[in-house]
């Protein structure tokens, strides 16, 4: 029994001697023989297996961005009247989005060029008591205001030494044409101060000719000054900090000067909430020109195409 015992201990001790032999002397020989391989290559040749590139993959497909409309940033001067009106309680989203769509089916049926306050136009709509059922009115464009299909713009003129203005509804079925014989700005939002002006700061002829602006250049400004009459005026000119007129001091007195003094408001200018509240939020403002850019950018071409047809001269056959 002892001897039993014995051989199997020796017997324990050498087969686990040998596994462990056996797989420690495999690892060390696979090892020894890659680096054997490895530098037995001839010195002049690159090692390929250290310096090859990375197999090529697929390049992974980038998502294409959708593209969104571009809409210009001076599509709230030349088109103001699409701009909500910045009173809380005259709000309606579902009216203001009905009128948006009423007001571009009437641009697609009546050329609405830019304007703006300053330019002089001419407007022909129709008088069923004019001898030709249409009547054409030209003058100096002195307002614009109101929003929606309710906006409007004021052209006044001096008509045989009598001032007229006329007020107009932008998108009114009747008028038929609407011409810009000048496009310019002034110096101030409104011209009402022309009604007591020299006459001829008001006077326009009725056959002038249009003055075409090059394509893509700036709407120039007209800095000019007009001259007040004396008193007694329609407004207190001299309490609404106007820039369009030369001699308002020369027809005011101290007591003028001093009850416009009093109803100064200097720190309006400072006040933020009441900007906000007479204002249109620019967020907002990008989101209902985004709805309606497609279709104004459209007419915008097609107007760019239809003045270069009338500006084409048809050459002459040869006899």
């Amino acid at each position: 029994m002892n001897s039993a015992r014995a051989m199997s201990k020796v017997w324990a001790q050498q087969s686990a001697f040998n596994r462990i032999v056996t797989f420690s002397t495999k690892a060390t020989q696979h090892a020894a023989a890659a680096v054997s391989s490895a530098g037995a290559e001839p010195p002049g040749e690159e090692k390929t297996s250290a310096t090859a590139p990375a197999a090529a993959q697929p390049p992974t497909p980038t998502p294409t961005p959708v593209r969104k409309p571009i809409v210009p940033s001076n599509y709230r001067f030349i088109y103001p009247e699409f701009l909500p009106d910045p009173k809380v309680e005259w709000r309606n989203p579902i009216r203001e989005k009905l009128e948006r769509l009423d007001m571009l089916d009437r641009r697609r049926q009546i050329d609405l060029p830019e304007f703006y306050v300053g330019s002089i136009m001419a407007v022909t709509s129709s008088d069923p008591h004019a001898a030709g059922k249409t009547s054409r009115f030209v003058g100096i464009c002195i307002n614009r205001d109101r929003c929606g299909l309710r906006a409007r713009f004021v052209l006044r003129n001096v008509i045989d030494h009598q001032g007229m203005e006329v007020v107009y509804e932008l998108y009114d079925p009747t008028i038929q044409k609407v011409e810009v014989l000048r496009l310019e700005k002034r110096l101030d939002d409104n011209l009402f101060y022309l009604r007591d002006a020299l006459p001829e700061f008001s006077t326009f002829d009725e056959n002038m000719e249009a003055e075409h602006l090059e394509e893509g250049a700036p709407v120039p400004v007209n800095d000019i000054k007009v001259i007040l009459r004396p008193r007694p005026w329609l407004e207190r000119w001299e309490r609404q900090n106007l820039r369009g007129v030369a001699n308002i001091d020369q027809y005011i007195k101290d007591k003028h000067r001093k009850s416009a003094e009093k109803v100064q408001k200097p720190w309006e200018k400072y006040d933020l909430m009441k900007q906000y509240r007479s204002t249109i939020p620019e967020e907002e403002q990008k989101e209902v020109f985004a709805e309606v850019h497609t279709e104004l950018h459209s007419l915008e071409l097609q107007r760019k195409r239809n003045k270069r047809k009338r500006t084409f001269v048809k050459p002459k056959q040869l006899a």
